[in-house]
Formats: C-alpha cells, structure tokens, sequence
C-alpha cells in the first residue's frame, strides 16, 4: 500500500522485462518495483516468472524479491509487441531503458502520462523491434570504463529517478 504521502506523488509506471535470464535480476527488479510503487510487472521471451510452469512459486526468484513478487502485480505475456500495441491504444507511454543514438539521459525522462518501461535481456539489452516501438529511449551515463551497469541497478536508478520528478 503506498502511503499518503507517496500516494499523491505516485506515477503510474509499470515495467516490461524481455528476456532477462537471470532469476536474481527478476527477483531484485521485483524488489525495487515494490518500493518505489510500480503497477505492474510484465514478463515476456524467456524472463523466468515468479512462479513455474507447475504452478511452483520459485525460490531463487523470491529470495532476491523478499517476497515483493506477492504484492507486485505481474502477468506473463506471449508477444511483447502485442502488448505494447495494446497499451499504445490506451495512450501508455512506451519507454525504453537502453544505449541507442536516439536515448536521451535519464535525468530528462518525460512521464506525463501512464508509461511503460522497457527492460531487455542482460549482455544485448532490448532488441531493435522493441526499440522501435518505443516514444522515448532514455540511457543512464557511464564514466567509468564498464558501458552498462547490470539490469537490476539501472532499474534501480531509473526508478528512483522517476520518483523524484
């Protein structure tokens, strides 16, 4: 439940993760959605789900969430493109997290309205059909000699960052 406070500056994001192997990604984003307040969590390609094809909740999944994969809600989805066609006509801002010529830094991301935002797979980040069907790319800056920091942090940082704007 988001306090009162928080309840006025809530925006409503929800996030898309294609193809992220790793079950501690999954579970760490989870997390980090819980706190900052995401309304959704959609999982497509190969993203492990919180719970297995048997119906099994998954413990690697859940001990990076905490738990957070219970009070985040979350659907697997067959076609992202499907999805992001669907929320397009309800005028969801479609936004990717990734280093393209067209990204602009973060720190100018526009949320004006609902958005979505795009979360591709670990080493070759979001595959250019998605990154096509986006209305914004927005990257974090590196400085260091690493090009990216791993999924789960520049969720982290990109969240936080939509917290305070």
């Amino acid at each position: 439940m988001i306090s009162q406070k928080r309840e006025a500056e809530h925006k409503d994001v929800s996030i898309l993760l294609h193809n992220i192997r790793s079950t501690y990604n999954v579970g760490s984003i989870f997390r980090t959605a819980d706190a900052v307040g995401v309304s959704k969590i959609y999982l497509s390609g190969y993203t492990p789900a919180p719970v297995d094809r048997f119906g099994r909740n998954r413990q690697d999944i859940s001990r990076a969430s905490l738990g957070a994969e219970k009070t985040v809600a979350w659907e697997s989805v067959d076609s992202p493109f499907e999805l992001i066609k669907e929320l397009k006509k309800e005028k969801v801002k479609i936004i990717g997290l990734e280093q393209d010529k067209k990204s602009i830094d973060y720190k100018e991301i526009n949320l004006d309205q609902r958005s979505l935002i795009i979360l591709g797979e670990e080493v070759s980040g979001i595959e250019k059909k998605l990154i096509d069907l986006c209305d914004q790319i927005v990257e974090i800056p590196m400085f260091g000699k690493k090009e990216s920091l791993n999924v789960s942090v520049a969720t982290g940082v990109l969240l936080y960052r939509i917290m305070k704007i």
